[in-house]
C-alpha cells in the first residue's frame, strides 16, 4: 500500500505546492509530541508518587465542569480577517490538558495556518476562474453572433465570387481607441483588489503579483487591435503576431483586418472580416476553455488533496495522543469555503456543456479528446525489451568499430585521408546528435523526478509528448543502425574495396534519416518530428515568428552543436556537388562560396538567438532581453575573431581571440549562473544558490557550477590545439565538441528547474490563453 505522503506528493500541482497544506511540517510536529508523549509516559512509569497523583486528579477536576460544557478536547474559533479581504479565519483553543500543551498548541497553530491559507488561495483562485469564465462566455456570444452573420451573408450571397466577409465600420477617432483601451484594462482591476499575502509563506504577495502580471500581459506589444463596430457592438480585436504574415501586416498597417481605405471618412472606414481570421479566433478560444477547464480541475484536485491531507492528520493526531479531535476540528474543514463553495463544480459543468455544444458538435466523447486527454502509458515492458536489446546490439558493433579502426589505424596521425574526409564527419555528425538527444532523455527522467512540469513550460501535447524511455528507443535503435553500416562500410574498405564502390553508403544513410525525417505517413513519432520541423522553421525565420519557450530553448540547443553544423554543412556540399565521383573531397574548402558557407554556419545560431531576443523584447518591452541578445553578440564576436585567426596565424589575431572569447566566456558564465539557473544569491537561505531548490542536496549545485566553468573554457584547444598522442585531430574535436554537449545537457536541467520555480513562485499552472475580442461600451 502507498504511503499517503508519496501519494499527496505525487498528486498535487506542482506549481501550487507552496499553497497546498504542508503535511511534512505536520507530520515533523505530530512527531515531536509522539516523543514527548513517550518520555512522559517513561517518567510516570518509573517514578510514581501521591502527589503526581494527586496533581494529575485536580487538573481533571479543574477542567471538569468546562468539558462538560464543550464535549471535546478542543473548540475553533472562527473569526472575520481584519485586512482587506475580508476572510473568515480560524483559531482553535485547547479545553483538555495534553502531555505537553505546548506542542499541542504549536501544532493546531501551524494547522490553523494551514488551514487559512487554503481557503485564501482557493477563494483567490477560485474568483480568477470565475471571471475568466465570465469573459469566455461573452466571447463565444460575440463569436455565435459573428459566425451567424457570416452564414446570413453567405446565403445573401452564395452567387457571388468574393471571399466570404462580414462588414462593420471602423472608429478612427484617437481619443475613442485610447478611451477603450483604458476600458479594456478596467477588467483587470479586480484582479489586483486581490492581493492576498500568505504571512507563513516565503512567497508572500505572490498572488497578487501574478494578477499584475496579467495586467502586464494584456499590453504586450505583440497584440494589434482595432475597434469595430458590428450591430451596435464596439468590439476591440486582437490577434497575436504568432507568424511572419501577421507580424508583416502589423507593421505595414497595425492591424489583422482589410481596410478599404487609408483615411477615415466621415463614415468610418469599412471593416471585413473573413471566415479564416473568423476561424482564428474561433481556435483561440477553444484554446482558452480547455486551459480554464483545465484550471478548474487542478482546482477540483486541490480540494480534494486537502481535504484528505487534514482528515489524515487528524487521525495521526488522535492515535498519538489518545484524544478526540478529529470529528471537532473535521465539522470547521467541512464547513471552510475551500471545501464548501461549489462555484467550480458549476463553471466546470457550464464549460463542457460550451464546449460540447460549440466545439465538438455535441458529442461529448469528442469534446473530452480536448478537455481531457487520455495521457499516454509512462512505458511499456516491449519498449524496455527494445531498449535493452538495441542498447546490447549497439554495445557489440561499436566494440567491433573500434577494433577494426584500430586494426587498420583509421584514427592515428597518419591515418586514411580519404576516410577522415569523408566519413568520419557523418559518424561525428551521428554522434554528437544522438548524444545529445540521450542526455534530452536523462533531462526528462530528472525532471520527473524532480516533479518538475516541463510539458507545461514547452507547451507539449500531453498525449503525444515523448517519454524517457521513447528518447532512449530511438538513440539505441538509430546508433544501433548508424555504427552497424559504418562497421560495414569500414570491414569493406579493409577488405580491399575502393572507395569509389563504397562512398555512396554514407551519404544513404543520412539521406535515410532525413527521410525518416519528413516522412508524412503516420509512423515513427509524427507529431514530435513535425513539432520539431516547426520549432526549426520557427528558429531559421527568427524574428519573424512569435518566440516561445520551446524554440529559444532549441536555439540554445543549436549554439551548443556548431560542430555538427559544419559537419552536416561539409558532408552535404560533398554530396550535392557531387564531388565523391571523383573523391575529390578538397573541393568544398577550396570553393570559395562554401568555404564561406562553412564559416557562416558558426555564426547562425548565436545570430538566430540574438534575433529572438530582440523578438521578446519587441513583444515584452523587458530590457533584460537586449542585455541577453549582448551575450550572443559577443560570442559571436568571438567566433568572427577565431575565423580570422584560422585564415591568419599571427600574434595579433591570437591575443584578439583571447581577449574576445575571455570576454563573452565571463558574460556566458554570469548569464548561466544568475539568470538562467537563478543561482548566486547572496541573501538567500541557502548561500551561493537560491531559496527553492529542487535538489536535496547542495554539493551537487556547486560541483555543476564547476563543472560549467570548466567547460565553458574547453574553447582553449581550438586555439592552442594541444595534441594527445598520437590520436587524429579531429578525434579531439570531436571529444571537446562531445564535452560542450554534455556542459548543454547539465544547463538543460537547471535552467527548467529555475524555469518551474518561476511559475510555481506566481501559482502558474495553466496558460493564459489571449482573446480576441473586447467589447467596449460607447460611454467608457
Amino acid at each position: 500500500m502507498v504511503k499517503f505522503t508519496k501519494q499527496f506528493e505525487g498528486q498535487l500541482v506542482p506549481e501550487w505546492k507552496e499553497a497546498f497544506v504542508d503535511y511534512w511540517k505536520l507530520k515533523k510536529d505530530l512527531k515531536k509530541i509522539h516523543l514527548l508523549n513517550n518520555n512522559h509516559d517513561t517518567s510516570s512509569s518509573n517514578k510514581p508518587s501521591f502527589s503526581n497523583k494527586l496533581v494529575s486528579s485536580l487538573r481533571k477536576f479543574a477542567h471538569f465542569q468546562h468539558n462538560r460544557r464543550e464535549h471535546g478536547a478542543i473548540q475553533v474559533h472562527r473569526k472575520l480577517d481584519a485586512s482587506a479581504s475580508k476572510v473568515d479565519l480560524y483559531e482553535t483553543e485547547l479545553l483538555q490538558q495534553f502531555a505537553d500543551t505546548d506542542a499541542a498548541a504549536e501544532f493546531f497553530a501551524c494547522l490553523d495556518l494551514q488551514l487559512n491559507k487554503v481557503n485564501q488561495f482557493f477563494r483567490a483562485k477560485e474568483k480568477e476562474f470565475l471571471e475568466r469564465g465570465e469573459s469566455l462566455k461573452k466571447q463565444m456570444a460575440i463569436l455565435i453572433e459573428l459566425k451567424s452573420a457570416l452564414k446570413q451573408n453567405h446565403a445573401k450571397s452564395h452567387e457571388a465570387k468574393e471571399e466570404d466577409s462580414i462588414s462593420g465600420t471602423l472608429s478612427c477617432d484617437e481619443e475613442f481607441i485610447r478611451d477603450a483601451e483604458q476600458g479594456l484594462e478596467s477588467s483587470t482591476d479586480e484582479l489586483e483588489k486581490l492581493d492576498i499575502e500568505f504571512s507563513d509563506s516565503p512567497k508572500s504577495g505572490e498572488i497578487g503579483k501574478s494578477s499584475r502580471m496579467k495586467k502586464e500581459d494584456r499590453k504586450l506589444r505583440s497584440l494589434s487591435g482595432r475597434i469595430i463596430n458590428f450591430q451596435g457592438k464596439n468590439l476591440r480585436i486582437h490577434i497575436p503576431l504568432t507568424n511572419p504574415i501577421r507580424t508583416f501586416s502589423s507593421l505595414l498597417w497595425g492591424d489583422l483586418v482589410n481596410q478599404s481605405s487609408k483615411k477615415c471618412g466621415p463614415d468610418g472606414n469599412k471593416l471585413h472580416i473573413n471566415k479564416k481570421r473568423l476561424h482564428h479566433a474561433e481556435k483561440m478560444i477553444r484554446g482558452a476553455f480547455v486551459e480554464l477547464y483545465k484550471g478548474l480541475g487542478y482546482l477540483k484536485t486541490f480540494r480534494n488533496l486537502n481535504m484528505l491531507a487534514f482528515v489524515k492528520i487528524l487521525k495521526k493526531f488522535d492515535k498519538v495522543t489518545n484524544k478526540q479531535v478529529l470529528p471537532i476540528y473535521l465539522k470547521v474543514v467541512e464547513s471552510s469555503y475551500f471545501n464548501s463553495s461549489d462555484k467550480v463544480l458549476k463553471l466546470a459543468d457550464e464549460v463542457e456543456d460550451l464546449f460540447v455544444k460549440n466545439f465538438a458538435e455535441d458529442d461529448r466523447r469528442k469534446a473530452m479528446k480536448y478537455l481531457k486527454p487520455t495521457l499516454r502509458k509512462e512505458g511499456s515492458h516491449s519498449v524496455t525489451f527494445f531498449i535493452g536489446l538495441f542498447t546490447g546490439c549497439f554495445l557489440a558493433l561499436f566494440i567491433g568499430y573500434i577494433i577494426m579502426a584500430h586494426i587498420t589505424g583509421m584514427y592515428r596521425t597518419k591515418s586514411d585521408t580519404m576516410y577522415m574526409q569523408t566519413v568520419y564527419p557523418v559518424l561525428s555528425m551521428f554522434s554528437l546528435l544522438f548524444l545529445h538527444f540521450f542526455l534530452y532523455g536523462c533531462n526528462i527522467f530528472m525532471w520527473r523526478k524532480t516533479r518538475i512540469n516541463y510539458s507545461f513550460i514547452f507547451e507539449l501535447s500531453p498525449t503525444k509528448e515523448l517519454k524517457y524511455n521513447d528518447v532512449f528507443l530511438i538513440c539505441a535503435t538509430s546508433l544501433t543502425a548508424v555504427i552497424g553500416i559504418l562497421f560495414v562500410h569500414l570491414s569493406l574498405v579493409a577488405k580491399g574495396y575502393s572507395y569509389s564502390q563504397v562512398q555512396a553508403i554514407s551519404g544513404l544513410l543520412l539521406l535515410a534519416f532525413i527521410a525518416v525525417l519528413v516522412c508524412p505517413l503516420n509512423i515513427i513519432y509524427k507529431s514530435t518530428r513535425y513539432r520539431f520541423l516547426s520549432v526549426i522553421r520557427n528558429i531559421v525565420l527568427s524574428p519573424l515568428y512569435k518566440v516561445v519557450m520551446l524554440d529559444f530553448f532549441m536555439a540554445d540547443q543549436l549554439c551548443s552543436q556548431i560542430p555538427m553544423l559544419r559537419d552536416l554543412e561539409y558532408v552535404a556540399c560533398y554530396y550535392i556537388t557531387g564531388s565523391y565521383k571523383t573523391q575529390d573531397y578538397g573541393y568544398c574548402m577550396r570553393n570559395t562560396y562554401y568555404r564561406d558557407l562553412a564559416y557562416a554556419v558558426s555564426f547562425l545560431p548565436y545570430y538566430w538567438r540574438a534575433m529572438q531576443c530582440a523578438r521578446r523584447w519587441f513583444d515584452e518591452g523587458h530590457t533584460s532581453h537586449l542585455v541577453n541578445l549582448g551575450k550572443y553578440v559577443s560570442a559571436m564576436l568571438a567566433a568572427g575573431s577565431k575565423v580570422a585567426y584560422e585564415k591568419e596565424r599571427s600574434t595579433g589575431w591570437l591575443c584578439l581571440v583571447v581577449i574576445m572569447s575571455s570576454g563573452a566566456t565571463l558574460y556566458q558564465l554570469y548569464w548561466d549562473f544568475v539568470k538562467d539557473w537563478g543561482l548566486l544569491q547572496f541573501n538567500s537561505k541557502n548561500p551561493w544558490l537560491r531559496d527553492e531548490l529542487m535538489l536535496r542536496k547542495k554539493f551537487i549545485y556547486f560541483i555543476s557550477m564547476g563543472l560549467n566553468l570548466v567547460l565553458r573554457l574547453a574553447w582553449l584547444q581550438t586555439v592552442f590545439h594541444y595534441k594527445f598522442g598520437t590520436v587524429d585531430y579531429r578525434v579531439t574535436m570531436l571529444f571537446l565538441a562531445a564535452l560542450e554537449v554534455v556542459r548543454r545537457g547539465q544547463w538543460n536541467f537547471y535552467r527548467l528547474e529555475n524555469e518551474h520555480l518561476n511559475n510555481a513562485g506566481k501559482f502558474r499552472a495553466v496558460k493564459t490563453v489571449p482573446l480576441p475580442f473586447h467589447e467596449v461600451d460607447e460611454q467608457d
